[in-house]
């Protein structure tokens, strides 16, 4: 009941404190990736608080709204933990899934791990892909002012951390570039065998898009 309660209390204040946030990472991301880590984590050995408080917080400041600032997110969570006397174990275990999990670092190769931060990351990834996945993509695009689509602009095969941060290629190239690498990323079972069908509308999505411009390019293998 104790930790019931404590999710419930950071999920209020959460809750509140992104309560005008781009719509791509708002209360209503932190709710969906919340809900696909409990569902996850049903078929995984993992501390469930710590899945949770990790999933709640993973937004809790963006470093792509805060100037590019990655230890902000980190600094944020622990203020807010420790504001409730969350014990410090599980503070560090939030605090650096929340450090390591995303797709940028991971370009980096693996820095740190644990069962609780694969189930986060992959519920995380679940929210970039599909039909919410294109939805959150091209309300960032119109926030960040990109192009829809330019053909002159190829996607990138690979990239550095530093490179993918500082990209503002049109959001179409977004899915050649990260979305529909995330499928093969997926660390459990259960999470893959959501994404597989997800992966898919997003294929169907690119064909439409493509035929309704009446040109598909090179780089768009069905």
């Amino acid at each position: 009941m104790k930790n019931l309660t404590l999710v419930s209390q950071i999920a209020s204040e959460v809750k509140l404190i992104l309560a005008k946030a781009e719509g791509g990472h708002d209360w209503w991301h932190i709710n969906r990736v919340w809900q696909n880590a409990i569902t996850i984590s049903k078929d995984e050995n993992v501390d469930q608080l710590v899945v949770e408080l990790a999933a709640l917080l993973h937004d809790i400041a963006d470093s792509k709204f805060n100037d590019g600032n990655e230890e902000i997110g980190p600094s944020t969570a622990k203020k807010l933990l420790n504001k409730y006397k969350v014990s410090p174990p599980v503070v560090e275990h939030v605090v650096n899934i929340i450090r390591y999990m995303s797709f940028k670092n991971s370009l980096e190769g693996e820095q740190w791990t644990s069962p609780e931060l694969l189930v986060v990351q992959d519920a995380d990834r679940l929210d970039a892909i599909g039909a919410i996945g294109i939805a959150r993509a091209f309300n960032y695009g119109g926030y960040k002012k990109r192009q829809l689509y330019n053909p002159e602009i190829h996607p990138l095969e690979s990239f550095t951390k530093q490179e993918y941060k500082a990209s503002d290629a049109p959001t179409i190239n977004h899915f050649y570039e990260k979305l529909l690498k995330l499928k093969d990323k997926m660390n459990t079972k259960t999470a893959l065998r959501l994404a597989i069908s997800r992966h898919k509308f997003m294929l169907q999505f690119l064909d439409q898009f493509y035929s309704e411009i009446g040109d598909i390019p090179l780089w768009h293998k069905n």
